[in-house]
């Protein structure tokens, strides 16, 4: 049986737009610092469940790498959130450091798979990987200067997160390519190939062999 899903790649690209700008406003000070315990709420109530249903319905729809990112993405943003808002606002984080940092080699080795079919969510986490490094070597003792590139580098983020959701609800809306995606391989066969093409190998995917 095909279970028919909806695209949940222009879920998880909006969500970590928001998240992104959210924390941008915190670090660049467009709020007040008294107000960063409400920035961090919104990040909990909004980009947390959004990422991680992004991430169960990749996996519903047999992309496992696309679900593995965006649910290690939830996770972070929901990581980062409580920390923040447990913490005292405004100081550096010395764990929040080690986590960051841990989580930076992760979505470097996600951007790696990525990359091979699907290069625009490929540099999403590679510029959120060099954000989390940024962030987590400032926090780690380093110089402001690195705290001040990982803040406007989260504009940035954001800014592409917009572009690559809009790209891919467009692409479902249309069922064909609308702004440039730079789909490839087995990505670009799964929205121009046919039946036959979609339940190539089907048989060894996790789902449906008999181990993992």
């Amino acid at each position: 049986m095909l279970r028919p899903l909806a695209g949940s790649l222009p879920l998880g690209f909006f969500a970590f737009g928001t998240g992104s700008v959210l924390l941008s406003a915190e670090q660049l000070h467009w709020v007040p610092t008294a107000q960063t315990a409400s920035l961090m709420l919104l990040i909990l109530v909004f980009v947390v469940p959004l990422e991680l249903l992004a991430g169960t319905l990749a996996f519903l729809a047999r992309d496992g790498g696309a679900a593995c990112a965006l649910c290690v993405l939830g996770a972070t943003w929901a990581g980062t959130a409580l920390v923040t808002l447990l913490g005292p606002p405004g100081l550096r984080d010395p764990t929040l450091a080690v986590f960051v940092l841990a989580v930076a080699p992760l979505m470097l080795l996600l951007f790696v798979a990525a990359l091979p079919g699907k290069p625009l969510f490929g540099v999403l986490l590679l510029i959120g990987a060099c954000r989390f490094a940024l962030t987590g070597a400032y926090d780690a003792g380093a110089g402001p200067a690195l705290q001040t590139a990982a803040r406007w580098l989260g504009v940035l983020l954001a800014a592409f997160a917009l572009y690559g959701g809009f790209a891919l609800l467009l692409e479902d809306t249309a069922q064909r390519t609308i702004l440039p995606l730079g789909r490839r391989g087995r990505a670009r066969t799964s929205l121009q190939g046919d039946l036959a093409a979609q339940l190539a190998q089907a048989e060894r995917e996790a789902g449906v062999r008999r181990q993992l």
